[in-house]
């Protein structure tokens, strides 16, 4: 046999044997192929049929129709503490009494809440909803001033009654503007000019006369619990120091005076006295300094009830409203605002925005509306009206209050306090963490001020925060 015959056969030998080989493979399921040891596969199952449509049996419902006719029943608990405090003798003869659920808006008790009576102070909520539903609460209040012929410049009063004499605070909201900061623009101003001495009118006539309201107590102007409200003042007009201080009778004047005094410091000569006048036509303005936003503002004068700003933010929202900036325009204004904001109205009369007036009447309802706008999280734009109420034994008029209270911490509310009237209208938490709403009105307190009923109604709403009522 040939080399080449040798050759051939030997290849072919190792064909035939790698096929044999690949083979065997296959048959084992290693490589690829047709080739295999293992069963069959079975059969598929068939496709399944779904049951054919029958009618439903009938079926008994495990609870009847509730009667339409039937009361809703108030909780028994809540109802006999409201019931207690109406009959408690420091609460006189003319109580009203409403307390809800914030969270489902249920009523649990109540006792003539949609009878209107005299709201005090805590009319303050009417105006701070309206204020903030309708300006918003990044609106700031401008005190500026307007070059004018001549020599002459005009301080313009944009309504903020909390100037500070001096340097302003931007951390603060009572002086938060600064007269000295004014000062220092106009007299850069000025000297740019070549102006060095220059004679001083101011113009208030942002707001309508009269300045203080015919409803209020000559012997609460003369205590100091409010200033004639004027669109310019330092210090809410106040003459010294302390909560209640006296009052300039014409703040706006005063404010000027002061205001030509930093000028003087400023290096700007201030030819003689300041006097009223109307803002330059056409004027260019050579300075200008902003108050806190409006949500600071409604913070504050409900966490220290200060009748004059109250008044203040009334007129804004009447000028917003296009009504006259009075003590009439803006009652209407606040009042037709949280009408439209959804509020029942029915049966209220405000002769001011701030309650200091006497004549004024609120039902309980209408309080207990405002409440559950301010701390409905849908209404985000009113939260600080909800955050700025005083808080039980901690601040501003309840600071006093409930500080050996359980409750203490846990209330949030507005007070009102007159002759023979005491109000409180909030939010507390009872021992569920339930968020309950609250308003109490008595209009015909006994005699001996303020603390028979006050304690009266703390011990009240201290009883409500321990109940788990919610």
């Amino acid at each position: 046999m040939t080399t080449a015959a040798r050759v051939v056969g030997t290849g072919l030998l190792v064909v035939v044997l790698a096929g044999a080989a690949y083979v065997t493979a296959d048959a084992y399921d290693v490589v690829p192929g047709m080739v295999t040891l293992q069963e069959p596969p079975p059969d598929p199952l068939s496709f399944p049929t779904a049951p054919g449509a029958v009618e439903p049996t009938t079926t008994v419902p495990a609870l009847t129709d509730l009667d339409p006719q039937a009361p809703v029943p108030a909780d028994a608990k809540v109802q006999a503490l409201v019931d207690g405090l109406v009959k408690d003798p420091r609460m006189g003869t003319s109580v009203g009494v409403v307390v809800a659920d914030q969270l489902t808006g249920d009523v649990l008790a109540g006792h003539l809440p949609e009878d209107g009576r005299t709201p005090a102070s805590t009319a303050k909520l009417v105006t701070a909803i309206a204020s903030l539903d309708t300006l918003g609460p990044d609106v700031t209040l401008p005190t500026s001033v307007v070059r004018g012929p001549g020599s002459s410049i005009v301080l313009v009063g944009g309504g903020d009654m909390m100037l500070a004499a001096g340097a302003g605070d931007p951390d603060a909201v009572e002086g938060h503007a600064g007269l000295g900061d004014l000062a220092t623009q106009v007299a850069k101003a000025l000297q740019l000019e070549g102006v060095t001495t220059v004679s001083l009118g101011f113009d208030d006539s942002l707001f309508a006369s009269p300045t203080l309201s015919p409803t209020w107590n000559p012997a609460d102007i003369a205590a100091g619990f409010v200033a004639p409200v004027t669109a310019l003042a330092v210090d809410t007009a106040k003459i010294s120091p302390g909560e209640y201080p006296p009052r300039y009778p014409d703040p706006s004047l005063a404010a000027a005076k002061t205001f030509a005094q930093r000028l003087t410091e400023a290096g700007i000569t201030v030819d003689g006295t300041p006097s009223r006048t109307g803002k330059p036509e056409g004027g260019r303005e050579i300075g200008v300094v902003q108050s806190a936003p409006l949500d600071g503002i409604v913070h504050h004068f409900l966490d220290t009830s200060d009748n004059t700003i109250t008044e203040v933010v009334s007129r804004l929202v009447a000028i917003h409203e296009g009504l006259p900036p009075s003590f009439e325009g803006g009652a209407t204004a606040v009042l037709h605002a949280v009408a439209v904001a959804g509020i029942d109205t029915h049966g209220a009369h405000l002769v001011d925005a701030s309650g200091l007036g006497a004549g004024s009447v609120l039902p309980p309802d209408l309080l207990l509306g405002l409440l559950r706008l301010a701390t409905d999280p849908a209404h985000g734009v009113l939260r600080d009206v909800a955050t700025g109420m005083p808080i039980g034994g901690l601040t501003g008029t309840l600071s006093d209050r409930y500080t050996q209270s359980s409750a203490r911490g846990l209330v949030r509310a507005k007070t009102g306090s007159l002759p023979h009237v005491t109000a409180l209208a909030g939010t507390v938490l009872d021992a569920d963490a339930r968020q309950l709403v609250f308003v109490v009105l008595a209009d015909a307190t006994p005699d001996g001020g303020q603390w028979g009923p006050r304690a009266a109604i703390d011990a009240f709403v201290t009883t409500l925060s321990g109940c788990g009522c919610g």
